[in-house]
């Protein structure tokens, strides 16, 4: 394409009529031309003053375009000479330079039943081998809210006219430390607050100092990873575990080492004690999914095993302010004497998800390496948000929101357990409903739990399988996980009968047994 061409090729193409500047559209058509190559390199570009009067449009304007050409590197301007196009053809002695021999490595990140890897490059376009791995395995739902989902607080009794009252009062005093970086771990003041709760409420033994605030449990996990762990370092789970948690480990390049829980907790094999993990995720307070209690002498063990082979354990602690019959258990963290546990927590299911807001309580000798990653990592801030949360805490609403809805809950929880017997007698169990927003109902061994996910789905009730929640393509227990703090109490008995002929059409079907041939 010549120059003459040029001004014809761009004055058919530009529409007067259109809302994108002119501007914007010559500049996108000689970009198009260049990377095209119908501007060949080396071709020589028309005046400013010539292509404005070709076009009829303003020589600043084609000033502009050339000036923003010379930016972005497609053209180079030589005073006294003119303007040319850049040569940005890719340098193919590098595109085609052959690959050398990719060095051997053990496993990284082996998760039972994950695809194997494959050699050569990642197909065009396609995501990495854990970036795969992470997607296939992913258990967020597209839904977050209705009858069954799990693990998620009913928002609607939220106090929001006292939030925004505590909001508004902050943003009136237009505190600048409030809307920038909040390095340091988070407002200090909210650390303070938190401290003092989770000593009593938790048992939990820090300082504010200890304390560093997080998005939530997810960011927190991921900060110990980051710290504590190099790719191909093992990591027990719990089997079953959080999804979630054990899809940050995987990402993470680490070597999940499934460990069976039983009424007890965790429950280490031989082997699994023969061989000590970089870390190890537990949830002791209220196991997740199956909600038992790991027993004081499985957490002295297991401290013991930690302090002794330099096991870092990592504690999750997600729910354990609802509790129904009991006060909340105290933390393995205010058991540990050696600082082995990293604490971590949220406050979405007390209040609500979209706050985002979560904790940990480092060891004190590993505080100031947190706050660093933290802030390097991450950048974090919210501090306006963090200081209305303080005010929250600090005025008595959060203690008797909890109180509150920990009533509530466990009114929604009798609910559905009486609307199980009802419809089920005990034929099928019920597990984990002491604490926490949800419980385990239980199916016949021959059930397939994901296939009555889906038929549930369809009929408009979320629940989750547990089979989503086992490292093992063969999980231990089939059932479902139904959440109930966020259904309302006259529709829980509407959405289980839904269910519940789910579960009868797809669940308690005796199989066929196979035909013998003559």
């Amino acid at each position: 394409m010549d120059t003459v061409i040029l001004s014809d090729w761009l004055a058919a193409r530009l529409d007067r009529t259109a809302a994108e500047p002119v501007y914007r559209q010559v500049l996108g058509l000689m970009q198009q031309a260049i990377l095209t190559g119908q501007l060949p390199p080396g071709a020589k570009l028309p005046s400013s003053r010539t292509l404005a009067g070709d076009l009829g449009i303003a020589r600043n304007t084609v000033l502009h375009v050339y000036d923003q050409l010379t930016a972005e590197g497609y053209v180079i301007s030589t005073t006294g000479s003119g303007t040319y196009v850049a040569d940005t053809r890719p340098d193919t002695t590098a595109v085609n330079a052959r690959k050398a021999p990719r060095a051997a490595s053990g496993p990284v990140g082996v998760v039972t039943g994950t695809a194997p890897a494959q050699s050569g490059a990642p197909a065009r376009g396609g995501l990495s081998m854990r970036g795969s791995q992470l997607i296939s395995k992913a258990g967020v739902s597209a839904r977050q809210w209705g009858a069954f989902m799990p693990g998620v607080p009913d928002v609607s009794e939220f106090p929001a006219r006292t939030w925004s009252r505590l909001q508004s009062k902050l943003w009136k005093q237009a505190n600048p430390d409030l809307l920038t970086y909040a390095p340091g771990g988070g407002y200090r003041p909210l650390r303070r607050a938190l401290s003092d709760y989770l000593r009593v409420a938790r048992s939990a033994k820090c300082t504010p100092d200890q304390i560093i605030i997080t998005t939530g449990i997810h960011q927190s996990i991921d900060l110990a990873v980051r710290l504590l762990t190099d790719v191909g370092d093992r990591a027990w789970v719990e089997e079953p575990c959080y999804w979630g948690a054990r899809s940050v480990l995987q990402a993470s390049g680490l070597t999940l080492v499934p460990v069976p829980v039983d009424d007890e907790g965790l429950n280490p094999r031989e082997p699994d004690l023969k061989s000590p993990p970089r870390i190890a995720l537990v949830t002791p307070s209220h196991q997740y999914p199956l909600g038992m209690v790991m027993s004081l002498a499985r957490r002295r063990t297991l401290l013991e095993y930690a302090r002794q082979h330099g096991v870092w354990i990592i504690e999750d602690d997600y729910d354990s302010e609802f509790r129904y019959g009991s006060r909340p258990l105290a933390s393995l963290q205010g058991l540990d004497d050696a600082g082995q546990v990293i604490y971590v927590g949220s406050l979405g299911k007390m209040l609500f998800p979209g706050l985002r807001i979560g904790y940990m309580i480092a060891p004190e000798h590993l505080v100031d390496r947190f706050r660093t990653g933290l802030a390097e990592l991450y950048r974090e801030g919210q501090l306006m948000q963090q200081a209305v949360l303080t005010e929250f805490i600090m005025d008595g609403y959060l203690t008797s929101h909890v109180r509150r809805m920990r009533a509530l809950y466990g009114e929604r929880r009798q609910i559905l357990i009486d609307a199980i017997t009802a419809r089920f007698g005990d034929t099928l169990p019920v597990m984990g409903d002491e604490a926490g927003l949800h419980l385990v109902l239980g199916l016949p061994d021959h059930a397939d739990d994901r296939k009555v996910t889906t038929a549930s789905y369809d009929a408009g009730v979320i629940v989750r399988p547990l089979a989503s929640y086992y490292n093992s393509a063969t999980p231990e227990r089939r059932g479902l996980l139904l959440g109930y703090a966020c259904v309302p109490n006259d529709r829980i008995g509407p959405a289980f009968d839904t269910l519940a002929r789910v579960i009868e059409q797809t669940a308690l079907k005796t199989p066929t047994a196979p035909t013998r041939a003559a």
